[in-house]
């Protein structure tokens, strides 16, 4: 402490100088000797430990923090695990079932709809798809899926539960031969948001006092047999499904084959519903451009299960890309695809609309705002087994000659493939398929695949080993056994009046259009506008083909 500022008080008088040093000098001999002062630390060594302490909390936190989650999983409280909302293999959306899957009678479908013992996809069992129950009736848009079949059900079930899965609300099955047998349609009539129809004499007589069977526009393709009689089908079952469509509160209607899969590419959730609900509010019609299966072994069971590899529309190709492969993609083939290369198209329910054929849809009143999607599209399974050389040549009485053939089908492959499985042996058609349909060579397939002209898509059969895998066919055949035991029990006259009064409430309106136009409800009556009057129905059709492109050019 130093001396400024201290008040020492004095006596009041003078003061002798030899006092004053004698008295400081007697005060220093009295004091103590002291060791010399230390010299002031240098300023590093203060910051070095300041540097020392903070490494120590930065090293000493983490731990501490590790140490407190582990105590509290340690606890069992403390941190919230979602997936321990809900009970084990159940999700939003399902209910818990028995994973036992159910046995199969000895009749039922073959090895392809039957579990395997290694589920890879076990959250589909006991799934409640989107649409079976009211608490999803608000979702929109809706989306009607249309088909005319005579397959079975190792068939249909995978093709009918994959696009549940994908988004479609309601099914319309017009079913004949295999798959208006009771073991079959009994099935299918017991799955939510399935209508079956059959074809029966009295349909077939409605049928011919609908509206488009008097119009011209299908006219060419009448009182022809094989391809020609089903594409005449599939326009009349089009027809009917408009209404029945509407009458279900329906907003989009897409008519497929049942060797067909919606590929909902670009969508959200990989959903057709997410995919059409995107659509603006003027277009009418959405096409979707078809890809074509290309299988790379001939002993192919299951198709949507074993089949990854397409062959990409032209639509979806660079045009220099397209004709510079062009010879190498059809491998000796007539085209580039083997059957048709128009796509199809989902139509928005509305007043005025009619089929096109089975690949387009049209309105009376006028011509339809349509796009093109340039993601999704149609999957065409065609050719993927062996067999159906032989199927297609046993549901047709043509001749096997070049003239014939022609009356027959529509397509140049379809032509040379029945008479391939008319007159060669059993080793020639194998050998012939092996040549124009199977894809064995690995180079060109790798070739064409870096070209961007074969692509991989594996989400299909990805999602149909699930459901396989998980029960879901197995268990809608199980469930469905007493409708199918009651209907076998049956005459087949009276299975199939089993659904005629919903035909004749469905054919009234057919026959009143005919008649009364403001009585329907659907495809009014109205006078074609003068576009109509020269649109034709519009046929399966083939790819652009390469001489075409070479006249063209000069």
């Amino acid at each position: 402490m130093g001396w400024a500022g201290l008040t020492i008080p004095v006596e009041t008088g003078s003061i002798h100088p030899e006092k004053v040093q004698r008295g400081e000098k007697d005060a220093a001999d009295q004091m103590p000797p002291q060791a010399p002062s230390p010299a002031p630390a240098p300023s590093g060594s203060v910051g070095g430990a300041a540097w020392r302490h903070l490494l120590l909390l930065l090293t000493g936190l983490p731990l501490a923090l590790a140490a407190l989650a582990f105590a509290l999983q340690w606890r069992g409280g403390g941190v919230d695990d979602p997936t321990a909302r809900w009970p084990p293999h159940a999700f939003p959306g399902m209910g818990m079932t028995d994973p036992t899957p159910p046995s199969l009678p000895s009749s039922a479908c073959g090895e392809v709809l039957i579990a395997s013992s290694g589920p890879s996809f076990p959250y589909l069992r006991g799934w409640s798809f989107p649409f079976d129950s009211d608490s999803d009736a608000a979702l929109h848009p809706k989306v009607c899926v249309q088909t005319s079949t005579s397959a079975g059900l190792d068939q249909i079930l995978p093709w009918l539960f994959y696009h549940k899965v994908v988004g479609v609300a309601q099914f319309l099955l017009f079913v004949e031969g295999r798959a208006a047998k009771p073991q079959v349609a009994g099935v299918l009539e017991s799955i939510p948001g399935v209508k079956v129809v059959y074809r029966t004499q009295e349909l077939e007589e409605q049928q011919a006092r609908s509206r488009i069977w008097n119009e011209t526009w299908l006219a060419g393709f009448f009182y022809k047999p094989c391809n020609y009689e089903l594409f005449v089908k599939q326009s009349l079952n089009m027809e009917m499904a408009i209404v029945m469509a509407r009458d279900a509160a329906m907003d989009w209607i897409i008519h497929l084959d049942t060797d067909e899969l919606l590929y909902p590419g670009g969508g959200a959730e990989y959903s057709v519903r997410h995919l059409l609900a995107d659509v603006p509010g003027d277009v009418d019609m959405v096409i979707f451009p078809n890809y074509e299966s290309s299988v790379e072994r001939d002993d192919i069971k299951d198709p949507f299960s074993e089949v990854s590899m397409f062959k990409k529309n032209y639509d979806h190709l660079p045009k220099d890309t397209y004709f510079g492969m062009y010879k190498e993609a059809t491998r000796g083939n007539p085209n580039y695809f083997l059957t048709y290369g128009n796509g199809k198209s989902a139509a928005r329910v509305q007043d005025h609309l009619r089929p096109n054929g089975a690949h387009r849809w049209h309105n009376y009143a006028k011509s339809p705002n349509e796009i093109k999607l340039e993601e999704a599209a149609v999957l065409h399974y065609t050719y993927t087994k062996f067999s159906d050389l032989t199927s297609r040549r046993d549901r047709c009485g043509c001749k096997p000659t070049k003239d014939d053939v022609k009356r027959c089908f529509m397509l140049d492959f379809d032509r040379a493939a029945f008479i391939i499985a008319s007159t060669a042996s059993e080793e020639e058609m194998l050998r012939w398929y092996n040549e124009r349909v199977v894809w064995n060579d690995k180079q060109l397939n790798l070739k064409l695949l870096r070209k961007g002209v074969l692509t991989r898509i594996y989400t299909p059969m990805a999602i149909v080993q699930g459901l396989r895998e998980s029960g879901v066919f197995t268990s809608s055949i199980a469930a469905a056994q007493s409708l199918v035991n009651d209907k076998v029990s049956l005459k087949e006259n009276n299975v199939q009046n089993k659904n005629h009064t919903k035909l004749e409430k469905v054919s009234r309106k057919f026959i009143r259009a005919n008649s009364q136009a403001s009585a329907r409800k659907i495809l009014h009556a109205v006078e074609p506008a003068s576009h109509d009057s020269n649109v034709s129905a519009v046929p399966p059709l083939s790819p652009p083909s390469l001489d075409n492109h070479l006249l063209e050019l000069s």
